[in-house]
Protein backbone atom coordinates (compact mmCIF):
# COMPACT_ATOMS: atom_id res chain seq x y z
CA UNK A 1 0.00 0.00 0.00
CA UNK A 2 0.89 3.36 -1.02
CA UNK A 3 -0.40 6.38 0.85
CA UNK A 4 -0.70 9.96 -0.29
CA UNK A 5 -1.54 12.94 2.10
CA UNK A 6 -2.43 16.05 0.76
CA UNK A 7 -5.20 18.71 -0.81
CA UNK A 8 -7.81 17.57 -3.47
CA UNK A 9 -9.00 20.75 -5.46
CA UNK A 10 -10.78 21.63 -8.32
CA UNK A 11 -8.79 23.03 -11.18
CA UNK A 12 -11.15 25.66 -13.28
CA UNK A 13 -9.30 25.84 -16.17
CA UNK A 14 -9.50 29.13 -18.71
CA UNK A 15 -10.61 27.86 -22.20
CA UNK A 16 -8.75 31.13 -23.63
CA UNK A 17 -11.25 33.54 -23.53
CA UNK A 18 -11.29 33.90 -19.91
CA UNK A 19 -14.98 33.56 -20.02
CA UNK A 20 -15.31 29.53 -20.32
CA UNK A 21 -13.48 27.22 -17.39
CA UNK A 22 -13.26 23.60 -17.40
CA UNK A 23 -13.58 21.71 -13.87
CA UNK A 24 -10.58 19.48 -13.50
CA UNK A 25 -10.47 17.08 -10.64
CA UNK A 26 -6.67 18.50 -9.40
CA UNK A 27 -4.23 19.44 -6.61
CA UNK A 28 -0.45 17.51 -6.45
CA UNK A 29 -1.42 15.26 -3.82
CA UNK A 30 -5.01 13.87 -5.77
CA UNK A 31 -2.98 13.56 -8.94
CA UNK A 32 0.03 11.83 -7.45
CA UNK A 33 -2.64 9.32 -5.89
CA UNK A 34 -4.79 8.67 -9.04
CA UNK A 35 -1.40 8.55 -10.97
CA UNK A 36 -0.37 5.43 -8.76
CA UNK A 37 -3.79 3.70 -8.38
CA UNK A 38 -3.60 3.98 -12.66
CA UNK A 39 -0.17 2.11 -12.55
CA UNK A 40 -1.70 -0.55 -10.57
CA UNK A 41 -0.32 0.26 -7.20
CA UNK A 42 -2.75 0.01 -3.74
CA UNK A 43 -3.33 3.54 -3.36
CA UNK A 44 -4.78 4.78 -0.55
CA UNK A 45 -5.62 8.52 0.08
CA UNK A 46 -5.53 11.07 2.88
CA UNK A 47 -7.57 14.60 2.08
CA UNK A 48 -10.55 16.44 3.73
CA UNK A 49 -13.40 15.64 1.04
CA UNK A 50 -16.20 18.15 1.13
CA UNK A 51 -19.37 17.52 0.59
CA UNK A 52 -20.09 19.98 -2.16
CA UNK A 53 -20.83 19.69 -5.39
CA UNK A 54 -16.69 19.57 -6.43
CA UNK A 55 -16.36 17.61 -3.40
CA UNK A 56 -18.71 14.90 -4.36
CA UNK A 57 -16.64 15.61 -8.25
CA UNK A 58 -13.29 14.39 -6.70
CA UNK A 59 -14.40 11.44 -4.92
CA UNK A 60 -16.11 10.32 -7.71
CA UNK A 61 -12.80 10.83 -9.51
CA UNK A 62 -10.64 9.28 -7.04
CA UNK A 63 -12.83 6.37 -6.80
CA UNK A 64 -13.14 5.72 -10.18
CA UNK A 65 -9.38 5.38 -10.57
CA UNK A 66 -8.70 3.09 -7.79
CA UNK A 67 -8.04 5.29 -5.17
CA UNK A 68 -8.71 3.93 -1.38
CA UNK A 69 -10.70 6.75 -0.08
CA UNK A 70 -11.47 5.09 3.22
CA UNK A 71 -9.26 6.84 5.64
CA UNK A 72 -10.43 10.26 3.54
CA UNK A 73 -12.05 12.08 6.25
CA UNK A 74 -15.28 14.26 5.24
CA UNK A 75 -15.24 17.83 5.55
CA UNK A 76 -17.66 20.54 6.52
CA UNK A 77 -15.71 23.42 5.07
CA UNK A 78 -16.25 24.32 1.18
CA UNK A 79 -13.71 22.84 -2.30
CA UNK A 80 -10.55 24.85 -2.83
CA UNK A 81 -10.09 26.07 -5.98
CA UNK A 82 -7.40 26.62 -8.50
CA UNK A 83 -8.13 28.88 -11.74
CA UNK A 84 -5.54 28.19 -14.16
CA UNK A 85 -4.88 29.96 -17.25
CA UNK A 86 -2.78 28.52 -19.83
CA UNK A 87 -0.07 30.05 -21.59
CA UNK A 88 0.76 29.20 -25.49
CA UNK A 89 3.59 26.62 -24.55
CA UNK A 90 0.77 24.77 -22.56
CA UNK A 91 1.92 25.83 -18.93
CA UNK A 92 -0.34 26.61 -16.16
CA UNK A 93 -0.01 29.93 -14.10
CA UNK A 94 -2.44 29.13 -11.30
CA UNK A 95 -4.79 31.52 -9.07
CA UNK A 96 -5.93 29.99 -6.10
CA UNK A 97 -9.20 30.42 -3.74
CA UNK A 98 -7.79 28.91 0.03
CA UNK A 99 -9.49 30.94 2.60
CA UNK A 100 -11.67 28.82 4.88
CA UNK A 101 -11.36 25.65 2.43
CA UNK A 102 -11.29 22.37 3.51
CA UNK A 103 -8.10 21.20 2.44
CA UNK A 104 -6.02 22.92 5.58
CA UNK A 105 -8.33 22.52 8.50
CA UNK A 106 -6.66 18.71 9.74
CA UNK A 107 -6.50 17.79 12.96
CA UNK A 108 -4.92 14.87 14.31
CA UNK A 109 -7.60 12.65 15.04
CA UNK A 110 -7.95 12.98 10.99
CA UNK A 111 -4.60 11.66 10.48
CA UNK A 112 -4.47 7.73 10.22
CA UNK A 113 -1.69 5.88 8.12
CA UNK A 114 -3.66 2.56 6.79
CA UNK A 115 -1.76 -0.13 8.88
CA UNK A 116 -0.51 -1.69 5.73
CA UNK A 117 1.19 1.71 4.40
CA UNK A 118 4.90 1.45 3.10
CA UNK A 119 5.06 4.32 1.44
CA UNK A 120 3.98 8.11 2.56
CA UNK A 121 4.03 10.45 -0.07
CA UNK A 122 2.95 14.22 1.02
CA UNK A 123 3.67 17.88 0.39
CA UNK A 124 1.93 20.94 -2.25
CA UNK A 125 -0.12 23.42 -0.38
CA UNK A 126 -1.30 21.03 2.50
CA UNK A 127 2.03 20.55 3.81
CA UNK A 128 3.01 24.54 4.40
CA UNK A 129 -0.71 26.35 5.00
CA UNK A 130 -1.63 26.53 8.23
CA UNK A 131 -3.44 25.78 10.69
CA UNK A 132 -2.94 21.61 9.21
CA UNK A 133 0.87 22.13 8.69
CA UNK A 134 2.22 21.57 11.76
CA UNK A 135 0.18 18.66 12.18
CA UNK A 136 1.10 16.99 9.19
CA UNK A 137 5.14 17.70 9.44
CA UNK A 138 4.51 15.63 12.62
CA UNK A 139 2.67 13.15 11.45
CA UNK A 140 5.23 12.47 8.64
CA UNK A 141 7.89 12.89 11.03
CA UNK A 142 6.27 9.42 13.06
CA UNK A 143 5.33 7.80 9.50
CA UNK A 144 9.05 7.98 8.38
CA UNK A 145 10.06 5.15 11.56
CA UNK A 146 8.22 2.57 9.56
CA UNK A 147 7.14 3.54 6.22
CA UNK A 148 9.52 5.06 3.28
CA UNK A 149 8.63 9.26 2.75
CA UNK A 150 8.44 10.72 -0.25
CA UNK A 151 8.13 14.81 -0.11
CA UNK A 152 7.06 17.08 -3.00
CA UNK A 153 7.15 20.76 -1.69
CA UNK A 154 5.44 22.13 -5.19
CA UNK A 155 6.21 25.62 -4.52
CA UNK A 156 3.47 28.38 -5.04
CA UNK A 157 5.16 32.15 -5.05
CA UNK A 158 1.90 33.50 -4.44
CA UNK A 159 0.85 31.68 -1.61
CA UNK A 160 4.54 31.42 0.35
CA UNK A 161 5.43 34.63 -0.14
CA UNK A 162 8.77 35.75 0.46
CA UNK A 163 11.98 32.61 -0.29
CA UNK A 164 13.12 32.57 2.99
CA UNK A 165 9.79 32.12 5.05
CA UNK A 166 9.12 29.65 2.53
CA UNK A 167 12.66 28.04 3.00
CA UNK A 168 11.92 27.20 6.42
CA UNK A 169 8.74 25.66 6.16
CA UNK A 170 10.15 23.33 3.07
CA UNK A 171 13.03 21.92 5.15
CA UNK A 172 10.85 21.24 7.86
CA UNK A 173 9.73 18.82 5.83
CA UNK A 174 12.67 17.60 3.88
CA UNK A 175 14.22 16.52 7.07
CA UNK A 176 11.45 14.51 7.52
CA UNK A 177 11.69 12.69 3.98
CA UNK A 178 13.76 9.57 2.25
CA UNK A 179 12.83 11.08 -0.89
CA UNK A 180 12.84 14.58 -2.26
CA UNK A 181 11.26 15.51 -5.71
CA UNK A 182 11.24 19.21 -6.43
CA UNK A 183 11.38 20.81 -10.16
CA UNK A 184 13.99 23.25 -10.82
CA UNK A 185 11.78 25.77 -10.46
CA UNK A 186 10.60 25.12 -7.25
CA UNK A 187 14.57 25.26 -6.70
CA UNK A 188 15.40 28.42 -8.01
CA UNK A 189 12.70 30.38 -6.50
CA UNK A 190 13.80 28.66 -3.21
CA UNK A 191 17.45 29.53 -3.31
CA UNK A 192 18.21 32.72 -5.59
CA UNK A 193 21.63 33.01 -7.11
CA UNK A 194 22.42 29.32 -6.04
CA UNK A 195 22.82 26.26 -8.24
CA UNK A 196 20.61 23.22 -8.36
CA UNK A 197 23.49 20.62 -7.21
CA UNK A 198 23.91 22.93 -4.67
CA UNK A 199 20.61 23.05 -3.59
CA UNK A 200 20.06 19.28 -3.68
CA UNK A 201 23.17 18.81 -1.65
CA UNK A 202 21.76 21.27 0.85
CA UNK A 203 18.95 18.91 1.12
CA UNK A 204 20.88 15.44 0.81
CA UNK A 205 22.08 17.29 4.08
CA UNK A 206 18.68 17.40 5.92
CA UNK A 207 18.39 13.81 5.75
CA UNK A 208 17.09 12.21 2.28
CA UNK A 209 18.62 9.88 1.23
CA UNK A 210 17.81 10.86 -2.81
CA UNK A 211 16.70 13.97 -4.46
CA UNK A 212 15.07 14.34 -7.66
CA UNK A 213 14.69 17.31 -9.67
CA UNK A 214 12.97 17.20 -12.61
CA UNK A 215 13.84 19.77 -15.04
CA UNK A 216 10.84 20.10 -17.54
CA UNK A 217 11.82 19.55 -21.59
CA UNK A 218 14.93 18.61 -20.05
CA UNK A 219 14.56 15.75 -17.96
CA UNK A 220 15.50 15.21 -14.35
CA UNK A 221 18.29 14.79 -12.43
CA UNK A 222 18.74 12.42 -9.26
CA UNK A 223 21.48 13.37 -6.53
CA UNK A 224 22.53 11.04 -3.46
CA UNK A 225 25.27 11.46 -0.78
CA UNK A 226 28.54 10.52 -2.28
CA UNK A 227 27.92 9.91 -5.61
CA UNK A 228 27.95 12.00 -8.71
CA UNK A 229 24.72 13.46 -10.06
CA UNK A 230 22.72 11.41 -12.79
CA UNK A 231 21.16 13.33 -15.67
CA UNK A 232 18.63 11.83 -17.53
CA UNK A 233 16.53 13.40 -20.57
CA UNK A 234 13.20 13.37 -20.77
CA UNK A 235 11.23 11.59 -23.58
CA UNK A 236 9.53 12.72 -26.41
CA UNK A 237 6.35 13.92 -26.44
CA UNK A 238 3.38 15.91 -28.65
CA UNK A 239 2.69 18.06 -25.59
CA UNK A 240 -0.92 19.37 -25.37
CA UNK A 241 -0.38 20.84 -21.79
CA UNK A 242 1.67 20.12 -18.82
CA UNK A 243 -0.85 20.36 -16.40
CA UNK A 244 -0.11 17.40 -13.84
CA UNK A 245 3.39 16.51 -15.35
CA UNK A 246 5.38 17.12 -12.24
CA UNK A 247 2.92 14.82 -10.13
CA UNK A 248 2.34 11.99 -12.78
CA UNK A 249 6.45 11.81 -12.65
CA UNK A 250 6.03 11.92 -9.37
CA UNK A 251 3.89 8.74 -9.19
CA UNK A 252 5.76 6.94 -11.96
CA UNK A 253 8.68 7.63 -9.53
CA UNK A 254 7.18 5.89 -6.41
CA UNK A 255 5.62 2.95 -8.59
CA UNK A 256 9.16 2.07 -10.44
CA UNK A 257 10.74 2.06 -6.68
CA UNK A 258 7.90 0.15 -5.73
CA UNK A 259 7.86 -2.15 -8.46
CA UNK A 260 11.79 -2.54 -8.20
CA UNK A 261 11.47 -3.65 -3.88
CA UNK A 262 13.40 -0.31 -3.04
CA UNK A 263 11.95 0.81 0.24
CA UNK A 264 14.10 2.80 2.89
CA UNK A 265 17.12 0.52 3.55
CA UNK A 266 17.50 0.48 -0.18
CA UNK A 267 17.01 3.53 -1.26
CA UNK A 268 20.59 5.05 -0.18
CA UNK A 269 22.23 2.05 -2.20
CA UNK A 270 20.37 1.52 -5.34
CA UNK A 271 22.32 0.97 -8.43
CA UNK A 272 23.15 3.80 -10.95
CA UNK A 273 21.81 1.12 -13.76
CA UNK A 274 18.25 0.96 -11.72
CA UNK A 275 17.85 4.15 -10.93
CA UNK A 276 18.12 5.02 -14.36
CA UNK A 277 15.72 2.51 -15.43
CA UNK A 278 13.32 4.43 -12.17
CA UNK A 279 13.80 7.96 -13.59
CA UNK A 280 12.83 7.09 -17.31
CA UNK A 281 10.46 5.69 -16.10
CA UNK A 282 9.09 8.43 -14.11
CA UNK A 283 9.82 10.73 -17.41
CA UNK A 284 7.69 7.96 -19.64
CA UNK A 285 4.81 8.99 -17.17
CA UNK A 286 4.84 12.40 -16.99
CA UNK A 287 5.59 12.53 -21.04
CA UNK A 288 2.45 10.47 -21.60
CA UNK A 289 0.35 12.65 -18.96
CA UNK A 290 1.45 15.74 -21.26
CA UNK A 291 -0.25 14.79 -24.13
CA UNK A 292 -3.68 14.58 -22.55
CA UNK A 293 -5.13 17.82 -21.66
CA UNK A 294 -5.39 18.07 -17.70
CA UNK A 295 -4.09 15.84 -15.27
CA UNK A 296 -5.15 12.56 -16.85
CA UNK A 297 -1.97 9.92 -16.58
CA UNK A 298 -1.09 6.89 -17.94
CA UNK A 299 -2.69 3.39 -16.76
CA UNK A 300 -0.16 0.68 -16.41
CA UNK A 301 -0.90 -0.82 -19.84
CA UNK A 302 -0.50 2.71 -21.39
CA UNK A 303 3.13 2.99 -20.11
CA UNK A 304 4.06 -0.67 -20.95
CA UNK A 305 2.35 -0.49 -24.51
CA UNK A 306 4.77 2.94 -24.59
CA UNK A 307 8.01 1.21 -23.49
CA UNK A 308 7.51 -1.91 -25.88
CA UNK A 309 7.00 0.33 -28.97
CA UNK A 310 10.14 2.74 -27.55
CA UNK A 311 12.53 -0.43 -27.70
CA UNK A 312 14.46 -1.28 -30.48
Amino acid sequence: MLTVLGEALIDLVDAGDHRRFTAHPGGSPLNVAVGLARLGHPTSMLARLATDGFGQLLRQHALASGVILDSAPTASEPTTLAVASLDDAGRADYAFYINGTADWQWTAPELILPADSEVLHFGSLASWLPPGDALIAEFAARAGRGALVSYDPNVRPRLLGEPRRARALVERNIATAHLVKASDEDARWLYPGDSLEVVARRWLGLGPALVVLTLGPDGATAYRDGCEPLPRPAPQAAVVDTVGAGDAFTSGLLGALSDRGVGVPELAEVADSQLVEVIDEAGLVAALTCEQAGAFPPTRAELRARQLAARP
